[in-house]
Parts: C-alpha cells; structure tokens; sequence
C-alpha cells in the first residue's frame, strides 16, 4: 500500500478541516481528489506529501508510520513531491529552475545537462531551454515546474489543480504528461481537481471530499444554492431567475442544496410533460465513465445527469438536443442550512 491513514484529523483555527477515519491508496493508481474550495483537497495533498503534519491520527507512507520529525521526513521529502497550483519559478533560465534541486541534492555537476534535457523532452519543453522562466505562460510555468520535480527522480508525484489556470492546448499537453508519468514511468500519481470531466479522463479512481470529509459523489455534484419560494403550493429552491428545484416541506430561508445525479430522469422534450418540476434545457457534454454516461444539461444551470449504457442508447441523446429533466424533492438533499 502507497498510503494508508487511520483517524486523520486537521484543526486549523479552531476548525476541523479534515476528518478522515480511513483512507487507504495503491501504489499502482491514479487518483484523483474532487471536491469544492475548502474541501480539503489541499490540505490532505499537503499531509501526503509531507509538508504538514496532522493534528491528530497516522500515516502509513510504503506500509511504514511516518513520525513528523524533520528528521525523519527529509528523506521522505525526496521520494514525494508535490507541484502546486501556482508553481513559483526562479527568475533565472528555464535550465537552472529545472537543475536546482539536483543541485540541492549534491547531483553531480556532469549528469544534470542530460537530466534536464530530458525531463524538459518528457513535459515538451526542449525548446525553451534557455529562455527565461519569467517569459513563460501559465501553461508553459506549469510543465516546466513537472520538469523540475522529475529531475528529482521522485518515487510519487502530487498535483495541486495542475489544470486550473492554464488554456486549452496547455491542458490537454498536462493532462497527457500525467498520463505518461503514471504509464511509462509508473510513477504513482495523485491529483485533485473541481473538474468531473478532466477527472474522468484521467482515472476512474475519484476520491470525493466535501468539507473535510469523504462523501459519495452524489453529495459534491450539482451543489447550488438558492433561497426557499413558494409556487404551486410547493417549495422550491430558486438557484437563477427561472431555476426552481423542488425541496422538502422544512425548508427555510437561504440554503445549499445537492441534486443526487443518478436519480435525475431525462427526457428528449416532446416526450416530457410540462409541470413545475420540469428543466428545459440542452445537452452541453457527454462523457462516457465505466458503465455509464454522465449528460450535461443546461437548464439554465449545469446539470449533471447518470445514465446506464443502456439507458442512453434508448434515449439517443446528443450535444445540442433539447431535453427536459425531472428533479422530485427525494432527490434533493439541503447541505447547509
């Protein structure tokens, strides 16, 4: 086992940030960690990768307890490394950010040239080698900062949101470096992200986080909030000016809510009848994940809707087709009040 963690609590300000009684991943995955801001993906990728320690509870790190000593945590510092969301470069060449930490790690001066040469192919950055770091894009900062942690031969690579602030080309370039690491290299990977469909593309392996905590993956989609309306002598949540989700009897005032993406129907419009707890709406996305479907639809707010393979090859959907979906009250849990 890569990790395993027993009873990992984090208190930051008198607050529990993180509350995780087991959590256990392979060496042999990708993982990926999903949830909103301030869910606590960052704290625990920064647990993981040894650069904060928990309040309470153990790390298992190669099936071995991790003391939170510096002492015993540098040499695992140079086995994990993490490359944050916002990588800092040195206002230096392209090639020197890439060297220091084999300088740092006493690297002879001989083998680095070849090393950085080669970590810069792997992220397709060869081109960029003596430029300077303070000229590059996001996109370009970002793969030059994977460069940088792989001249480090690490054993595990961790990725704050690599593909939050970068354009398309970059994403994609990103997304597939990270599909080469874990490949080619069999470098254990773990990454979080807000994005289901970046998600989906890199792993089947979703870790769901929401305020701290693990949660099914019904409970992070489709959050929204709104405030309680009264219509048709029901209660609705009103997310936009036209978006009412229906909502139980107890419900007050302003809320959060969740719309569970597996009891959502769909149906293509002329067949659905017109009722107040009906979407209109339009496919914006289709992804495949494992056995089902995952149908974006814009009923004036994103809708996530899963469907069973079979379920969608009946309903033969497309991007653009106008759809309406039906959202019953059972299938609306309130998060916050």
């Amino acid at each position: 086992m890569l990790y395993s963690l027993k009873d990992i609590k984090k208190v930051y300000k008198e607050r529990t940030v993180l509350d995780l009684p087991e959590l256990h991943l392979e060496r042999s995955r990708i993982y990926v960690l999903m949830g909103p801001n301030g869910s606590g993906k960052t704290r625990l990728l920064n647990i993981l990768s040894f650069l904060d320690s928990p309040s309470e509870g153990t790390v298992f790190y190669q099936d071995q307890p991790v003391f939170f000593s510096e002492k015993h945590l540098q040499p695992l510092r140079r086995e994990v490394v993490l490359v944050n969301q916002h990588p800092i470069l040195f206002s230096t060449s392209v090639y020197k950010n890439v060297e220091f930490g084999m300088k740092v790690r006493k690297i002879p001066g001989w083998e680095r040239p070849k090393i950085v040469e080669e970590c810069l192919d792997l992220v397709g950055m060869r081109d960029f080698i003596r430029a300077q770091a303070r000229h590059l894009s996001g996109g370009e900062t970002q793969r030059v900062a994977i460069a940088r942690a792989l001249a480090c031969s690490p054993k595990v690579m961790l990725f704050d949101e690599p593909t939050s602030n970068v354009d398309v080309s970059s994403r994609i370039a990103i997304e597939n470096i990270i599909c080469d690491l874990h490949e080619i290299r069999g470098i254990p990977i773990i990454l979080s992200t807000h994005d289901l469909l970046r998600a989906s593309k890199l792993t089947y392996e979703k870790i769901f986080l929401f305020q701290g905590r693990i949660a099914p993956s019904a409970v992070y989609e489709n959050i929204f909030n709104g405030f309680v309306v009264l219509r048709h002598h029901r209660k609705y949540c009103q997310i936009a000016e036209n978006v009412f989700i229906p909502v139980k009897r107890s419900a007050e005032g302003r809320i959060k809510i969740s719309v569970n993406p597996e009891s959502l129907k769909i149906f293509r419009s002329e067949t659905a009848e017109n009722k107040p707890e009906i979407l209109k709406g339009r496919v914006s996305q289709l992804t495949e994940e494992q056995n089902q479907v995952r149908v974006i639809a814009d009923v004036g707010i994103p809708l996530s809707v899963m469907l069973k393979q079979k379920e969608y090859a009946h309903l033969g959907i497309r991007i653009g087709d106008h759809v309406m979906l039906k959202c019953s009250y059972k299938d609306v849990e309130i998060i916050l009040p």
